[in-house]
Parts: C-alpha cells; sequence; structure tokens
C-alpha cells in the first residue's frame, strides 16, 4: 500500500554517495527542516565505533538529517524514536510481530539475527545544543554480510527476505519509514520520553535475563533489568544495579 509522505520532512534518493551520514553533514547547514536522504548505493557506510557498514546491492543505507534545538542528551534518546520506527515498519512490511526484538542500543533482530542497525552523529555544539542530528539507518533488505569475523557471542546478520520471505525495495522501505518515524517523533516531542521507553521495552530481546555489556576497558554480566530515563543500560549484578551508558551487548 503507497504510505502519503509525511509533512514537513524532505526527502532526497541519491544513486550513489560516500555515507549518507556524511551526506547529511554537508547539507544540514542549508536545511530548513528535516530531511531523508537514501542512496541506492553507499562505498563507505560506517557503523558503531567506526566499523565499516556492508551495503550489499538492494539493501536499505538512509539517514535522517535534523537541526533539534534541544540538549545533546535528550537528543542521543533519538536512537530509541528510530529503533521503534524501525520495527513498526518492519511490522508494517511483513505484516507480522512474531520473531522481531529490539537489542540495546540500537539493533533490530528478526528471529534473533541482526536485521538493522542505527548510526547517530551529532554536529558540532551550537548553543545549548547540537548544530544537527544524523541519524544513520541500514536494513538487510534482500541480503546480509558475511558472518566471517564476527566476535564470540555476537548476534549473526540476517535479511528480511532470508527471513520472512518478504521482498521490499529501498524506495518503498523509506516510503513506510518515514510514516513510521514521524508518528514516533511526535510521540516523543508531546509526550517526552516516557511511552517512548515503555514501548521500547515492550519489544526488548532478553530483558530480564543474562546478559554481557562489553566496553573497551571492561566487560560485566548480570540480569538486563531496564533501561533508565536517560537510555542507560541497567545490569543487575553482584554489585547492585549499574547503569551503563554505552556498550557493545552479547547473549
Amino acid at each position: 500500500m503507497k504510505q502519503n509522505w509525511p509533512e514537513g520532512y524532505g526527502r532526497r534518493v541519491l544513486a550513489e554517495v560516500d555515507s549518507t551520514n556524511a551526506e547529511a553533514a554537508r547539507i544540514a547547514p542549508q536545511l530548513n527542516g528535516p530531511e531523508w536522504i537514501l542512496a541506492r548505493r553507499q562505498m563507505s557506510g560506517r557503523g558503531r565505533r567506526g566499523r565499516a557498514w556492508s551495503d550489499l546491492e538492494g539493501n536499505f543505507a538512509a539517514t535522517l538529517v535534523m537541526r533539534p534545538s534541544e540538549t545533546p542528551d535528550r537528543v542521543a534518546l533519538r536512537s530509541f524514536v528510530a529503533a521503534l520506527a524501525l520495527f513498526d515498519t518492519l511490522a508494517a512490511v511483513t505484516g507480522r510481530v512474531e520473531g522481531l526484538a529490539l537489542k540495546w542500543p540500537n539493533d533490530v533482530l528478526v528471529n534473533g539475527g541482526k536485521v538493522a542497525g542505527i548510526l547517530l552523529e551529532g554536529g558540532g555544539v551550537s548553543g545549548a545544543g547540537m548544530s544537527h542530528i544524523a541519524i544513520g539507518i541500514g536494513v538487510n533488505l534482500v541480503s546480509a554480510p558475511n558472518p566471517e569475523g564476527l566476535e564470540t557471542g555476537a548476534v549473526r546478520p540476517v535479511s528480511l527476505m532470508s527471513e520472512t520471505g518478504v521482498e521490499v525495495d529501498p524506495e518503498t522501505f523509506l516510503d513506510y519509514l518515514a510514516v513510521a518515524f514521524a508518528t514516533r517523533e511526535t510521540q516523543f516531542v508531546t509526550y517526552g520520553f516516557a511511552p517512548i521507553r515503555t514501548a521500547w521495552l515492550d519489544r526488548a530481546a532478553r530483558l530480564g535475563e543474562v546478559i554481557t555489556a562489553r566496553t573497551a576497558h571492561q566487560c560485566r554480566t548480570g540480569v538486563f533489568e531496564t533501561v533508565d530515563n536517560a537510555g542507560n543500560l541497567v545490569l543487575k549484578t553482584p554489585k547492585g544495579a549499574e547503569a551503563i551508558p554505552a556498550a557493545e551487548i552479547f547473549f
């Protein structure tokens, strides 16, 4: 079903680009409102912690660039807004929620495998806030990268087509995603983080189970208790509840 593009959001589709997040940074100063950038081919996609993001033909690579006025800590909560929008989009295009889950801090799972990732990158501080925020989104629509070299315990990459049998082209997927994001963004701006947090936790992978949070310098294992009001992962460990702002999660 054709989606009506959300009012107030720009849309540009590029045949090829180095990185949609890099393009977002280049065009941000000229924008008067939020804009989606979709690349049919992305040459130098980036994942978290500077890792390369593998972009295979037919998969989805896009960035939403915004110029928010809030403080950086509140702007960062849009990773949860984006994750929920991705969940909603995948549910809409597949017609099911079974097998879908959200993995803290910014991955989407289908049948336990990673189908999508989110990368937030902020521009320089402008006054009390940020000059712009780029929300990069990659989705394995038709094929998944080679899992060779994954860390032990890392979630295997999967594609939407292999796990659900559903085939959707990137531009159609963007139409759904833009509507879903605009809906969740309105909820966030109107009611704050609380309903976003609740909805995210309702869809969280391994909530209440033992997981491992790994940073560059430390590895902590405990029960995934919740996500707090600042978006931190809260682990229940022998030392008590520990709030973790950033980490890689392993099951």
